[in-house]
């Protein structure tokens, strides 16, 4: 039988749930803090999940955009890690239950972040992919390239159309990137490797419930990233609702209908709570109630920071704060000082978020960034969000890797990682319900 076989010691534990933006920053904080620092998650890597979008339109491989957990501490002297499932918590008895055995904590952080989310449409769900993980990146890739080939066995042009014709659901950045990415393919990879296909039967669409491109940005670079995203050939869809997909035909909420068998879901996020807490303080989006100080509602030892958590305090954010990267990394931060305040006796400092600004990339030499009050876009813009997205990667061979990959295409309009791998490609809609059936089953991390 397994067991965590986590050493005992006299030190407060704290178990970190998630191995996310939120939790490795709060790993590393807590390096010097007098605690035995466990981290759990269902991965044994980190991913950088702003480039996923890059992994799944053949752009850079996988294991560029992941990093091991291990190798992030691994001369971290109160650091263990072990990889898990979370089943649940037993808050009474400040016990943790995972597939690897109940694990005791003194201070439990959840920060298992947040996954796709279809709105309640089971359709939808099914029929749709998601882009979240590692798995749904690599199985975008397998469909949209099996989408081009399989297209080369067609006779009937209306059925090659609705092969190729690719809708992204959601207009915040990952749906703008997206779609900018397969408009690349479109650009540059179809007339190369698929002469025989005439570039006019692949159509791309950009799908926003919404008035506006990049919501939580400004008009202006919302109105930039519509004029870049339709000078790249997107139909750009706003003040527009999808109603149903089966498969086939995507329904919109204007009663339009567009035939399609490729839809790709990046309209909302949803929290991973934990199984064990009262029903009032998770919300219908999944997102626990915490204070000020990141503590769950009603528990002065569980915490919960990053995408899961839901901190309405800040009068600039009533609705609770973004669910980004760098909110969960100050987060992990600030904890880290507030438990070594805490153990030693002093007053707790309340999180205030420093918005360090917002980036969305187009395609080629096309971005949009805001840093305070200035906005630039173009191909300045463009290269500050390649710095950005660059320093941010662990680890200095995924650095290099990423680097590389990014001056080749530059130059030769390539992309080098256009394999199907046989499994993905055979039935990815299989693949999908295995993934939604593991989802229902535990809750991922």
């Amino acid at each position: 039988m397994m067991q965590p076989n986590i050493p005992e010691t006299s030190l407060p534990r704290v178990v970190i749930v998630g191995g996310g933006f939120g939790g490795i920053n709060l790993a590393k904080k807590l390096r010097k803090t007098p605690v035995q620092v466990v981290l759990l998650d269902r991965n044994n890597y980190h991913l950088f999940q702003p480039l996923l979008y890059q992994v799944s339109t053949a752009g850079l491989e996988p294991d560029s955009i992941a990093f091991p957990l291990r190798g992030i501490f691994g001369t971290q002297k109160n650091f263990h890690f072990r990889m898990a499932e979370v089943k649940g918590v037993r808050p009474a008895e400040n016990i943790l239950e995972t597939g690897i055995g109940e694990i005791r904590y003194d201070y439990l952080v959840i920060a298992t972040g947040s996954n796709t989310n279809f709105f309640g449409n089971k359709l939808i769900e099914e029929h749709g992919i998601g882009m979240k993980s590692l798995i749904e990146a690599v199985q975008i890739r397998n469909y949209v390239i099996k989408q081009f080939e399989e297209s080369l066995l067609l006779t009937d042009e209306e059925e090659v159309k609705a092969k190729l014709t690719f809708v992204i659901v959601g207009g915040g950045p990952t749906g703008v990137e997206m779609a900018g990415a397969i408009s690349e393919l479109r650009k540059y990879i179809l007339p190369k490797d698929y002469p025989e296909l005439p570039l006019d039967c692949m159509k791309i669409y950009l799908v926003e419930m919404g008035p506006r491109l990049l919501p939580a940005m400004s008009e202006f670079s919302s109105d930039k990233a519509r004029e870049g995203s339709e000078r790249l050939g997107i139909k750009v869809l706003v003040n527009t609702a999808v109603k149903d997909y089966d498969g086939q035909t995507l329904l919109l909420g204007s009663g339009e209908k567009i035939n399609t068998k490729s839809l790709i879901w990046a309209a909302g996020v949803k929290g991973i709570p934990i199984n064990g807490f009262d029903k009032e303080i998770i919300l219908p989006n999944g997102r626990i109630i915490v204070n000020e100080f990141c503590q769950v509602k009603g528990y002065e030892n569980i915490l919960a920071i990053g995408d899961i958590a839901q901190m309405t305090n800040d009068p600039k954010f009533p609705r609770g704060y973004p669910m980004v990267a760098q909110v969960a990394i100050q987060q992990g931060k600030l904890v880290a000082e507030n438990l070594a305040k805490r153990l030693r006796g002093t007053n707790m400092l309340p999180f205030k978020y420093k918005d360090l600004g917002s980036l969305a990339t187009i395609g080629r030499n096309k971005a949009v960034a805001e840093i305070g009050k200035t906005k630039l876009s173009g191909r300045f813009a463009w290269f500050i969000w390649m710095i950005v997205h660059l320093m941010s990667l662990l680890g200095f061979r995924n650095k290099m890797v990423v680097l590389i990959n990014w001056f080749y295409r530059y130059f030769t309009f390539d992309r080098g990682t256009r394999i199907i791998i046989k499994r993905g490609a055979a039935n990815i809609v299989k693949l999908r319900q295995s993934v939604l059936q593991q989802e229902a089953e535990v809750p991922q991390l």
